[in-house]
């Protein structure tokens, strides 16, 4: 990566256009140095004031594990735990204590509309509703930065609105920046800013300023029509 780069962006929507399905490879290496799986070989990347490149094997698993947040596609819940166990799991492995830990789980959930299903087991639940588990799980550390990898692609779309407005909501109640790849216009439609990968470098920028959702997503769909004229 040339220069430097200061992770300072809320939410994001990154579409990788050189390929139909588009490759993860576009993508992957920002993912990954801002995640601190990968090392840049040159600058530095700052996030809450630490530079992550400078970050022992040790030191970086504990940054993952403090200050950043993942959604995938899978849920990756336990199958043996409720769903406040497996939204507590994070809070737990930083030992935190058990009644502030029940104290922060309860308050997302009420706060989330997912406190009616905290005593369930997931597969008791929707595809919809494990999604939203899995997020809270994510949510409820207050992550610097929440990575979310396709999070929609395997849900309905009356799910996949409810997800992306979980991910909305906690950018703005709670701050938290979220960096989303998605290939969706009315996913990216929720986002503020959008770069548009190409052959792994950013060839486009959008913000969605004062629009609403709607016309953010009109002006997605007129970019994403565009490059596919260039192709």
């Amino acid at each position: 990566m040339n220069g430097h780069i200061s992770a300072i962006v809320y939410s994001v929507y990154i579409h990788c256009h050189n390929n139909h399905p588009p490759s993860k490879k576009s993508y992957l290496p920002l993912f990954n140095v801002l995640s601190t799986i990968d090392t840049p070989t040159s600058g530095s990347i700052t996030i809450d004031g630490v530079n992550i490149k400078n970050l022992s094997d040790s030191g970086a698993a504990d940054f993952r594990r403090d200050k950043l947040g993942f959604i995938f596609q899978e849920y990756l819940l336990l199958d043996s735990l409720t769903i406040f166990e497996n939204i507590a799991v994070p809070l737990t492995l930083q030992k935190l204590p058990p009644k502030k830990i029940e104290n922060m789980v309860r308050s997302l959930a009420e706060a989330f509309g997912i406190d009616p299903q905290l005593n369930k087991y997931p597969n008791e639940l929707s595809g919809g509703q494990r999604q939203r588990a899995s997020a809270l799980r994510t949510i409820v550390k207050r992550p610097s930065i929440l990575f979310a990898d396709e999070p929609t692609g395997a849900l309905d779309s009356s799910s996949a609105t409810d997800l992306l407005n979980t991910l909305k909501e906690s950018n703005e109640a709670l701050n938290t920046t979220i960096l989303m790849v998605t290939h969706n216009a009315y996913a990216a439609s929720f986002a503020d800013r959008i770069l548009i990968f190409k052959d792994g470098c950013i060839i486009r920028e959008l913000f969605r300023q004062n629009d609403d959702r709607r016309t953010f997503y009109e002006s997605i769909a007129r970019e994403v029509a565009k490059l596919d004229t260039e192709r």
